[in-house]
């Protein structure tokens, strides 16, 4: 059966304020120290990041096997769509 639309009676339910406990003062939290380096500096450590990629290199054999053996699923339509917004600076994940 299926329920009228309109107006429904209400239930009351228990509207009363809980005790709440008096709040406690804090200590303030102390100030961080700065963690010594090595005597790298931050353009060091970036330039010895950036030196390696951080690239897999047993999934990448992987995916080339796949893809030799035709087994890698690979849709035109997908790396077309793709390279235009990548041309056009478009994200993929920007409503049309």
């Amino acid at each position: 059966m299926v329920e009228a639309v309109g107006a429904k009676p209400v239930t009351t339910v228990d509207r009363r304020v809980a005790p709440v406990a008096p709040s406690v003062a804090v200590a303030p939290a102390p100030k961080p120290v700065p963690e010594e380096t090595s005597g790298a500096t931050a353009s060091a450590i970036a330039r010895d990041l950036a030196a390696q990629a951080p690239v897999n290199a047993e999934r990448v054999a992987r995916i080339r096997k796949a893809i030799a053996e035709g087994r890698y699923p690979i849709a035109p339509e997908t790396v077309a769509d793709r390279l235009i917004a990548l041309k056009l600076e478009w994200s993929p994940h920007d409503p049309s």
